[in-house]
């Protein structure tokens, strides 16, 4: 018997003379109208979440967690196509994707960063500081909006006296961190949990070169420094789009 126009295969799942390679498994795959990827439903999933940001929080969704620990080299592969890594880190359960460096134009992430202001910048690297001290511990560190304003009127600069100005970066702040979801809401209006991913967002290699960094930032003429701890922040998590 001759196989019709439409089949890929021939007898007990022998390709079919002319058949394309692969058509057959496309077709088992297929979740759309003229979908021509190779990957299950639950790994395209994944792909989405990566890429719609901020990060992966392994412990609110577990079952996503184990899907990208089981396909991390897959989803890497097709990562690589974009330019992007995928970091994950097993004991925080955090995953999150970082710009490729690349020397080359149309390299950069597809979705422009905003930079961090200097207020959010400081209050981020006291936060990643005081994450650090709590590691191990078992205990969800935690920031309130009077210990956000605390550490932002440590870091004045010299002269700046008015505190209805504190109170609008304070709030600022706060706003830009939770919509990177670098801080998360708690049960109390004015209380926010410190979320692990800041862990890997910040661009340090070790939590000793955070203090150097908080200098510049204070110190006069401190601007240049300020824009390039910035604009890593930048390259590394998007405001949530959600």
């Amino acid at each position: 018997m001759i196989p019709g126009p439409e089949s890929d295969t021939h007898d007990a799942g022998t390709p079919a003379p002319g058949a394309v390679p692969g058509i057959a498994y496309r077709s088992e795959r297929a979740l759309f109208a003229g979908d021509t990827g190779t990957f299950a439903l639950d790994i395209r999933q994944s792909l989405v979440r990566l890429l719609r940001g901020p990060y992966i929080d392994g412990t609110a969704d577990p079952a996503l967690w184990t899907t990208i620990l089981t396909h991390r080299a897959s989803l890497q592969q097709y990562l690589s196509e974009i330019f992007l890594l995928l970091s994950i880190d097993p004991e925080r359960k955090i995953a999150l994707l970082q710009p490729a460096e690349i020397d080359a134009v149309h390299t950069q992430p597809i979705v422009a960063r905003k930079p961090l202001r200097r207020e959010e910048t400081l209050l981020a690297l006291r936060l990643r500081m005081l994450l650090d001290r709590h590691a191990g511990t078992g205990t969800d560190v935690t920031i309130t909006r009077s210990g956000a304003r605390e550490i932002l009127a440590e870091h004045r600069r010299p002269g700046a006296l008015d505190d209805k100005r504190l109170d609008e970066q304070t709030d600022a702040a706060l706003a830009r961190l939770l919509a990177l979801k670098l801080l998360l809401p708690s049960e109390l209006a004015t209380e926010y949990r410190v979320s692990n991913a800041l862990a890997l967002a910040l661009p340090f290699d070790s939590i000793d070169q955070i203090p150097a960094y908080l200098a510049a930032l204070d110190a006069n003429g401190a601007h240049e420094i300020e824009r390039e701890t910035a604009a890593e922040l930048e390259l590394t998590l998007e405001d949530d789009a959600e």
